[in-house]
């Protein structure tokens, strides 16, 4: 049976807060999280990238918030939770369609549909699913939306999954190296997620720099 405070500490669980959420459910949560960041709708505002690379780093055990996480089976939960929620989201979005998007009314989710839909287009399926997993938000919609345009099931799954490891596995053991390789770290994990969530936007910002290059390019061979 689950102790009272203990039980009272999940409920009391902040799920915008990566340490909060880890604090209350452990490596369990991670995979969750991330299911539910990737495969349904409603978690589009879960914090996928501060909570893999702030639980890398608790599993240093140099982090003085009183939770200490195991590598091994925090890195097979994130890849478990992040691959299963894309899969899920892109058979929702194949029986669905549009309609999961019709529902909602949220502003930011609509506009993270927009720039999903943009990323197919421009990049193709290949590059726009792996490219998506660094984007928050849009690794949320891109999963339904490849499924409702009726993205080949063989190809999202092939990219999902290499996008999936590198994002999730990536994202982890870098939290888990510079927790191991800097002294009192933690003092430093609110400037550290930020960084990490800005380097994790790179692959994006330079396929959009190389597209506008090409476009350039081609618009004065014209």
């Amino acid at each position: 049976m689950t102790p009272p405070v203990h039980l009272a500490a999940q409920l009391a669980v902040n799920v915008l807060d990566a340490q909060s959420l880890l604090a209350a459910f452990g490596v369990l949560g991670v995979g969750v999280v991330l299911f539910a960041e990737t495969g349904l709708l409603v978690g589009f505002f879960l914090p996928g990238d501060s909570l893999l690379f702030t639980a890398g780093l608790l599993c240093t055990g140099t982090a003085d918030h009183g939770v200490k996480l195991s590598l091994g089976p925090l890195l097979v939960a994130a890849a478990v939770g992040a691959l299963a929620g894309s899969q899920v989201g892109y058979l929702l979005g194949r029986k669905a369609g549009g309609a999961l998007l019709a529902r909602s009314r949220s502003a930011r989710l609509h506009e993270g549909a927009k720039r999903a839909e943009e990323l197919l287009e421009r990049y193709g399926h290949a590059k726009a699913i792996v490219l998506a997993r660094f984007v928050p938000v849009v690794r949320t919609v891109l999963n339904p939306m490849a499924g409702a345009l009726d993205v080949p099931v063989r190809t999202f799954t092939l990219w999902q999954v290499v996008g999936g490891l590198v994002w999730s596995v990536g994202l982890t053991l870098a939290g888990y190296a510079l927790g191991s390789s800097v002294p009192n770290v933690d003092r430093y994990l609110l400037p550290m997620v930020a960084v990490i969530v800005a380097v994790s936007l790179i692959p994006l910002a330079a396929e959009v720099l190389r597209s506008r290059k090409a476009a350039k390019a081609k618009g004065a061979g014209g």
